[in-house]
């Protein structure tokens, strides 16, 4: 195993010193800085964030101005299985159930069938236009089959799209990382491959060991963290994290899919109204971005900008037939009992993102002593390198041209619950977004259940005791006071006015999440 040094120095044992660390932090701690400055930037010219990142850590390689060299491919890969845990989990818990629910039967397909549908026309390509071998052409074709959580989850998110669109996407992203590891294993694996049945059932079993495992353990650790009042908030979003992980861990020892498990447990406690619910997502989002900087900064480390001349062309060529061929002809395939409207089949084929996913999956090869598996790698980060930057920043474009992403839905509310114990009650911190449907609303039309009342209000800095007659206003923060019995109808009602004004029942219009 060969160690991170500097260019042009001795590599040499000695025990890390305090000035090692010293310096380590200063490096890391002006990464993150330098990263952080980097979201501002990409967010105003479109360019997508993980290039940067990436280009980042190639800047600090051996071929930058950094000199660091580095090919540690064994500590990358569990770097980036634990980063990726992170980044689900972050992904998980801001998925709303209402959006994703009517999806999930497109998405298993697209992460079943779509998969498979990918996986064999990028083969073929990758076999008889650029010439690979079977082995290393269904290698890349599985690797780059599966489109990346982490991609998907912060371009789609800035983009208003139905919702039938964003929760295919997110719940596709979220479900292939499963099938795709099974399948770039079993194809690394040295000896002749397993029978498709086989990988189809080993499949199948992994996923339904880790879905079972997911939801079970989101479950019980929402029922937990509901009916126990922690002594201080900030230990909800630290307790919610180690339950996403929990379940990772528990469905990959049990040999299921642990990314699948840490998916549904996170996606099951995000929509469980848990207490201090915005200081939770705020928490899981900077650990997010966290995870995503460090795993892009070292995948752009492991790669040798100086070796990628010769994997440009195959990469560009891969990537067209999986760009322009096998990602839309899964999505036609796999749709087609669904009736999805073109103008959405043809978003969701380009939005097929992809990112560190497939990168972090071409270290498996390499780890398993592939023959060629550092070409593999090179043609990878080309492949994503360039067709993210052609696929992120067009998104948008391309909703709008499809008329798509109008943005007129009603924005849901934000609220945070607080229990209060001793008080048998709950403090429901109420956020009244620029869409809700709250706005111009009087207090006493919101017709709260009893044992519920809006006892405060703040409006653009200023706070104060509401009359039956104040009518609301989009930004206002509101402070509800509600009973034990009464707090779940008082938030159904709340939401329920959010999205269909005061005449909400009459309309039909209820507060289910």
């Amino acid at each position: 195993m060969r160690k991170v040094t500097r260019k042009g120095h001795q590599e040499r044992e000695r025990p890390l010193s305090i000035h090692d660390l010293n310096e380590l932090l200063l490096v890391c701690s002006l990464v993150l800085l330098v990263a952080v400055a980097a979201v501002r930037i990409s967010s105003r010219s479109g360019l997508p964030s993980l290039l940067v990142y990436l280009g980042i850590g190639v800047l600090m390689g051996q071929d930058g101005i950094g000199g660091i060299r580095f090919d540690n491919a064994e500590l990358t890969q569990v770097i980036g299985y634990a980063a990726l845990v992170v980044i689900l989990a972050e992904g998980g818990l801001g998925t709303k159930w209402k959006e994703i629910k009517p999806a999930l039967p497109a998405a298993t397909a697209l992460a079943l069938a779509g998969v498979a549908v990918s996986v064999g026309v990028t083969a073929t390509a990758a076999h008889h236009l650029v010439g690979l071998e079977w082995r290393q052409a269904l290698i890349i074709g599985a690797v780059v089959s599966s489109t990346d959580a982490a991609a998907v989850f912060s371009v789609l998110r800035k983009i208003p799209l139905p919702a039938r669109v964003t929760g295919t996407l997110e719940a596709e992203s979220g479900f292939n990382d499963a099938p795709v590891v099974i399948l770039v294993v079993s194809f690394s694996m040295a000896g002749p491959f397993e029978h498709w049945s086989v990988l189809v059932g080993k499949i199948l079993l992994e996923l339904a060991i880790g879905a079972a495992i997911g939801i079970a353990v989101g479950w019980l650790g929402s029922w937990g963290l509901r009916h126990v009042a922690l002594p201080a908030s900030g230990l909800y979003p630290i307790a919610v994290m180690a339950i996403a992980v929990t379940a990772y861990a528990a469905g990959a020892l049990a040999h299921g899919s642990g990314f699948l498990a840490v998916y549904l447990a996170s996606m099951v406690m995000g929509n469980a109204r848990l207490p201090h619910w915005p200081a939770t997502r705020g928490f899981a989002e900077g650990v997010g971005w966290i995870a995503q900087i460090g795993m892009f900064v070292l995948l752009g480390l492991l790669v040798t900008p100086h070796e990628l001349g010769v994997d440009i062309l195959p990469a560009l060529v891969i990537g067209l037939v999986l760009t322009m061929v096998a990602r839309p002809l899964s999505v036609v395939v796999c749709l087609l009992p669904f009736r999805v409207p073109w103008q959405e089949q043809a978003l969701m084929s380009w939005a097929g993102l992809r990112g560190a996913v497939p990168i972090i999956l071409a270290t498996i090869p390499m780890v398993s002593g592939v023959e060629g598996s550092r070409h593999i790698f090179n043609i990878v980060f080309v492949l994503v390198v360039v067709y993210t930057l052609l696929q992120g920043p067009t998104l948008p474009w391309l909703a709008r041209l499809l008329r798509l992403g109008d943005g007129t839905e009603a924005a849901d509310l934000g609220i945070e619950s607080a229990p209060l114990e001793q008080l048998r009650g709950h403090l429901l911190s109420v956020s009244i977004p620029r869409e809700s449907k709250m706005h111009g609303v009087e207090i006493n039309e919101l017709r709260l259940p009893a044992g519920a009342a809006v006892t405060l209000v703040v409006r653009k800095g200023t706070s104060f005791v509401p009359l039956p007659t104040t009518v609301l206003q989009r930004g206002d923060e509101l402070l509800v006071v509600a009973t034990d019995p009464v707090r779940d109808a008082a938030e159904r009602r709340l939401r329920a006015v959010g999205r269909g004004g005061k005449l909400a029942g009459w309309l039909g219009t209820n507060g289910s999440t």
